[in-house]
């Protein structure tokens, strides 16, 4: 295809991947009441998150938020956002499945294997990291900063929008962090990146990651910053694993010499 046809066809592509968002966006926004259910569900004691610790002392009082709202408009918009991150989330397979169709044709098979791969590991551990800040990460997060307080005198209200803001910004950044493994594999392949490298500045690598932590945390508090950078630090150790892994299986078991004898 001429460039104008490659122009083409990736305008067809974008345009069907916002039709899809919108119409997934709109299905979800009729669905408020169930939507809302499961966004606010980490404000309430009944959470799975606080059932699965209520034998642990420290989560054994009953724990309810009551979010208030200070603006006019600002429920129906936090109702639009969300719609519109939901229906997003709910065609994101066909968001991919679009653009790798519009990029295949120009990649090899093996290639194409590869980003196969590559797209299909990212997308299911970005879920993974979505649900991991859903059902950990921001429940003790809120928990722990809705009920600090410096003195019984200062009661805190929490804002819908602060609320919102946060498990936003929390959950986006931990599926871009989940995609660590894969980055580090797609290094691997392309001979970059060897286990030995990231033991052996596994130090830096968690500094690296407490300033990531502290980047990607909205408060500054110790607790929060050890819950988010707990699981990179596992996501590192994994992804160890996965170099050494990667670079055993693509080592050759044979070199070969010029005049094509192995040797």
């Amino acid at each position: 295809m001429t460039f104008w046809e490659h122009l083409d066809a990736l305008r067809s592509t974008l345009v069907r991947i916002i039709v899809a968002a919108l119409v997934g966006g709109v299905v979800a926004f009729f669905f408020k009441e169930p939507l809302f259910n499961i966004v606010l569900a980490p404000s309430r004691s009944d959470f799975i998150t606080y059932r699965w610790l209520s034998r642990i002392s420290a989560f054994d009082t009953p724990f309810h938020l009551d979010l208030i709202n200070v603006e006019l408009a600002q429920q129906f918009m936090i109702h639009l956002k969300i719609a519109l991150y939901a229906g997003l989330l709910l065609v994101s397979p066909y968001v991919l499945y679009a653009f790798f169709d519009y990029i295949s044709p120009a990649l090899y098979p093996r290639e194409r294997g590869n980003a196969l791969k590559a797209v299909g590991g990212g997308y299911l551990m970005f879920i993974v990291g979505l649900l991991i800040c859903y059902l950990i990460i921001f429940p003790l997060t809120l928990r722990f900063l809705a009920t600090y307080q410096v003195s019984e005198s200062i009661v805190n209200h929490i804002t819908l929008t602060s609320y919102i803001s946060t498990l936003l910004i929390l959950s986006l950044s931990m599926g871009i962090v989940f995609e660590l493994p894969i980055l580090c594999w797609l290094m691997a392949k392309m001979g970059i990146l060897r286990a030995t490298f990231m033991k052996k500045y596994r130090r830096h690598a968690i500094v690296i990651i407490l300033i990531l932590a502290a980047i990607i945390t909205p408060s500054g508090d110790a607790f929060t910053l050890f819950v988010v950078s707990l699981p990179i630090y596992l996501l590192y150790e994994l992804s160890i694993l996965i170099v050494g892994r990667t670079v055993h299986v693509s080592a050759p078991d044979s070199t070969t010499t010029a005049d094509g004898n192995e040797k």
